[in-house]
């Protein structure tokens, strides 16, 4: 097996030569492997350091800054590995970072989609990535909370519907079968629209629960220039799957069911029923209300979007 880390510069040169020591300092003794390194147009020395660096690396120069998507799949278009690990410039590496990356899409197997990790927030140490899941609003969020202790003792992967990009496992022939990332997005939302790609062909995106890296958030200036556009562009892909999320309808589910425990008087013992029996596993039928709630929550930011763009193309 050979793996291809792919790690796309732009500027702040200083983090990526932090990264790039923590990337070689904690990968596993043998493995084989290639960095590639993709330059988005920096403006700073990063072109001048990288014209000294030799075998295992290998430089991509982007004559302009092509953006995220691009950039990537540039670099992986000469990838060798089998494997793609990728990589932001502003991660910090942890020793054994990768091997439950890897253990975890080995015991997926031909079910693997992407494969993703812990990630705490570099300056505070603050836990910023477990995965993403899909809010009552319909968007795709952080979850910033790891799995009880007692079922982490049990299992050592959690399926997720999505992940960040920033630091992520996926099978180079996975990655040419979904056909990359599409470069419609700005510098944002090409991950997750990557991740529902993989689910749609029957794949399962989960956090590898025992690797943990730190990540310096958003370092790229304008890294959140394009959100809204970036959103907007994956709803109107997503929409059925965002509204019917089992992880939000069952956060729907159990906000609803605390209601009716604060309000002792609340009539409708059938939804409360139907939220109990769809919270608890007991039925995979979710209570109409949920997902009408999940459906007019997107709805208005459908409303808002249209008017923010009145003229952006369908994807």
């Amino acid at each position: 097996m050979q793996v291809s880390f792919i790690i796309p510069l732009f500027n702040n040169l200083a983090l990526t030569r932090a990264c790039v020591a923590s990337l070689q300092a904690t990968l596993p003794a043998g493995l084989t492997h290639e960095i590639i390194l993709v330059d988005d147009g920096s403006t700073d020395d990063t072109r001048s350091w990288l014209a000294t660096l030799g075998p295992p690396f290998r430089v991509v120069l982007n004559d302009r800054n092509l953006g995220y998507a691009a950039a990537n799949n540039r670099a992986i278009a000469i990838a060798r590995g089998d494997v793609l690990a990728l990589l932001n410039n502003d991660l910090v590496f942890l020793p054994r970072w990768l091997e439950p990356m890897l253990g975890a899409h080995r015991s997926l197997a031909d079910r693997a989609g992407l494969i993703g990790n812990i990630q705490l927030d570099a300056g505070t140490g603050a836990i910023d990535h477990t995965g993403i899941i899909i809010n009552q609003q319909g968007k795709p969020v952080h979850d910033r909370a790891l799995p009880a202790r007692r079922s982490r003792l049990f299992s050592s992967v959690r399926p997720v519907p999505a992940l960040t990009g920033a630091c992520v496992l996926v099978k180079r022939a996975l990655w040419q079968q979904l056909g990359g990332f599409d470069e419609g997005y700005v510098n944002g939302g090409e991950d997750v629209d990557l991740c529902f790609r993989a689910r749609a062909v029957g794949r399962t995106n989960a956090v590898a629960l025992r690797s943990v890296v730190r990540h310096h958030i958003s370092a790229s200036v304008g890294r959140k220039l394009h959100d809204e556009e970036n959103s907007y562009r994956l709803a109107r892909r997503w929409q059925q799957e965002l509204v019917t999320d089992p992880g939000a309808l069952r956060e729907w589910c159990l906000e609803c069911s605390e209601k009716i425990l604060r309000e002792p008087r609340y009539q409708d013992r059938g939804l409360a029923l139907r939220t109990f029996l769809f919270q608890h596993g007991f039925t995979r039928t979710p209570p109409p209300e949920s997902l009408a709630a999940l459906t007019a929550a997107l709805a208005r930011e459908f409303a808002r979007w249209e008017k923010i763009f009145p003229s952006v193309p369908s994807p």
